[in-house]
């Protein structure tokens, strides 16, 4: 069985390869662009076979995909930091949209029956009232950001490709997830991060921080990529389900569960940078469905999931320091 990850490079994609390649019957293929990182993947590069591709050029997707032949597609691959959103609105639209675009044609016109996994966003829900929560997949769509709009264009266009052309798609709106690897952009590992240069002295003791209030429903990613490949095993083609632990945890309560792991005294401080022009209250998900439907549920306590994110960086800044000078 051959299965191709597109953005394989990025957080959840080398975990998912990992996943796969552990289940030992399943070849793994992954698309990457030139500028793309390679420090994820490098200790898998031997085990995996890797397609340089521009994901917004059709003629580089369709040689991709006739290339591989892939079984299972999971498309991972997207421009997924909010706040880059708002100040690259047009880039974040056409790069997400676009490239499942040429996706879709290119499993539609070389008539390959690919399952295709989707990943969409919990932030297609946007504004959300305290009484919709926990948030369905019926929720109404109000998405308050460039990328939250991208991704209800992902969304449609797999349920659009599925009704008119048959495609295997599942769509899954997964909730806040993080853990070791997680880009330094996003709020738990920019936490993490921080208070590890705290720890080694690489910064004085003060984190800096945005908006506390929001609350956020954290999913371990190595419980998600196992629900992405639950996903195409056992999920109804054409379905939407939402990837969520159940629990909302406050961004401060997150803070001071990182900060606890840490024997330094550190000060809180708002970065009025780190603020968004608009911000969505809370995001609690309900995957009931999902469970039903595949028997997933999320299997990594939380504070397991904080301590091993916080570890990988003080293993990655304790290495970095080691490194010889150039």
């Amino acid at each position: 069985m051959k299965a191709l990850i597109t953005g394989i490079t990025g957080f959840v994609g080398s975990h998912l390869a990992e996943y796969l390649l552990a289940k030992g019957h399943i070849e793994v293929h992954g698309s990457y662009r030139l500028r793309s990182r390679m420090n994820h993947i490098r200790h898998l590069q031997s085990s995996i076979h890797l397609t340089e591709c521009e994901l917004k050029d059709p003629h580089s997707v369709s040689q991709m995909i006739q290339s591989v032949q892939p079984d299972l597609i999971f498309h991972l691959a997207a421009q997924s930091f909010v706040p880059t959103s708002w100040n690259s609105p047009t880039e974040t639209l056409v790069n997400n949209i676009a490239g499942q675009v040429n996706l879709f044609e290119a499993v539609r016109k070389q008539g390959l029956s690919s399952k295709i996994l989707i990943a969409c966003s919990s932030e297609e829900y946007g504004l959300v009232h305290p009484e919709e929560t926990p948030i369905k997949e019926t929720n109404p769509l109000r998405p308050l950001s460039p990328y939250a709009v991208s991704k209800v264009a992902q969304d449609y266009l797999g349920y659009q490709y599925h009704e008119s052309y048959g495609l295997h798609v599942i769509r899954t709106r997964t909730f806040n997830h993080t853990g070791p690897r997680r880009g330094e952009s996003f709020v738990t590992s920019n936490f993490a991060k921080q208070i590890a240069e705290i720890e080694l002295g690489l910064r004085p003791p003060v984190i800096h921080v945005g908006n506390l209030e929001a609350k956020r429903d954290f999913t371990d990613v190595r419980d998600v990529v196992r629900a992405y490949w639950l996903a195409l095993e056992k999920g109804v083609p054409g379905e939407t389900y939402n990837i969520a632990s159940g629990t909302a945890y406050k961004i401060s309560d997150m803070l001071q569960l990182l900060l606890s792991l840490s024997g330094h005294s550190i000060k809180i401080e708002t970065d009025p940078a780190r603020l968004r022009p608009s911000d969505v209250e809370i995001l609690l998900g309900d995957a009931s469905k999902f469970s039903a439907q595949t028997g997933w549920k999320p299997e990594i306590p939380f504070e397991t999931t904080m301590k091993d994110l916080l570890n990988y960086w003080r293993t990655e800044l304790r290495t970095a320091g080691e490194a010889p000078q150039a």
